[in-house]
């Protein structure tokens, strides 16, 4: 295997048999110089994990195939509290957040979402349960960049915004999902809480809710030509247009930078005032969050065709978000 698909395919591996054609095709129409930069020669990165929601989150965190586990991969996070962690230069992974978290009367921890199932709270190499909103990382990949995404294609439990600490030349734009999901969650995709079945806690991909070839991108869907976003997956699309929708959702999807540190902010607060908007310029030509919000109302057979296309009701301004289009970051963060 060469160098240049060594280190690009650790962030693709991350989405399965459909991410490995997506390190193929990175490679095959962008060609880069390889810089090898040792983990060793360089400082760690620098993640900080900030909690904005109004519960505790418990942030887990995974390393990818061939990348060693981290000395934390989970921890509680209460509201308005931060925690940074050190990374090396050379890793790969994903970190989430679990919601709604416990530990029963034999000692066994566990999560409504994100869960990893390790029993711990520590996930100690397991990854999220979805659905779970994913922040994916290759740190120092093709061309020495880092590689890193917000997904929603393990579907969505809670908004997080991802920033670089720097900008350079329309790299390094932040990315995420802003937007509360859960009330707006079509019925068929809602995971409701075990208390309360009325209540929205996450919502599902169609991928996992059906199973479905045509909704995982998988056997005769399992190319870019061949499977297309579905509805589904332009609601999260909608909302959220820079996060990742689907298996083949790269090119609006996956941001570069270099040798930076990173800011994952859950639950990151809604501005509509300019003057907050702070000094920094994102070159992501995409906006990270749609002001009106899209609602689905659908309903799904168990004899869906291939097309995967179903009825759908699109009710536009039905929920108006008072979201700036974040192209500044406000100065409220201690980058």
């Amino acid at each position: 295997m060469s160098a240049s698909l060594t280190a690009t395919i650790s962030l693709c591996l991350l989405k399965g048999v459909a991410g490995r054609l997506c390190a193929l095709r990175r490679l095959l129409n962008r060609p880069e110089k390889i810089v090898s930069t040792r983990a060793k020669d360089v400082e760690p990165a620098s993640f900080k994990l900030i909690n904005k929601c109004r519960y505790t989150v418990w942030p887990g965190l995974l390393s990818g195939a061939g990348t060693a586990q981290l000395p934390t991969t989970g921890f509680a996070l209460n509201s308005g509290k931060s925690k940074t962690i050190n990374i090396p230069r050379s890793w790969s992974g994903r970190i989430w957040g679990r919601t709604t978290c416990a530990q029963d009367s034999s000692g066994k921890f566990s999560c409504q979402t994100g869960d990893c199932g390790s029993g711990k709270l520590e996930c100690g190499g397991s990854g999220a349960i979805p659905p779970a909103t994913l922040a994916e990382f290759t740190l120092n990949g093709a061309g020495g960049l880092d590689f890193y995404d917000v997904s929603l294609v393990d579907g969505y439990n809670l908004p997080m915004l991802l920033i670089p600490k720097k900008t350079t030349n329309g790299l390094c734009g932040a990315t995420g999902c802003l937007i509360d999901l859960n009330g707006a969650c079509p019925k068929e995709l809602k995971l409701a809480a075990r208390e309360n079945g009325q209540v929205g806690i996450a919502c599902r991909s169609a991928c996992e809710a059906f199973g479905q070839p045509q909704f995982c991108c998988s056997e005769a869907y399992s190319t870019p030509d061949t499977c297309s976003p579905s509805v589904y997956s332009q609601f999260f699309k909608h909302a959220c247009p820079r996060a990742y929708s689907y298996a083949y959702d790269d090119k609006t999807s996956t941001y570069t930078c270099a040798n930076t540190d990173y800011v994952i902010m859950f639950c990151p607060p809604p501005y509509s005032s300019q003057k907050l908007l702070g000094r920094r310029k994102d070159g992501a030509t995409l906006p990270l969050v749609n002001k009106t919000m899209m609602y689905i109302s659908s309903k799904h057979a168990s004899s869906a065709s291939s097309s995967g296309v179903v009825p759908v009701q699109l009710i536009a301004g039905a929920a108006s978000i008072v979201v700036a289009v974040l192209l500044y970051w406000p100065s409220l963060l201690p980058l």
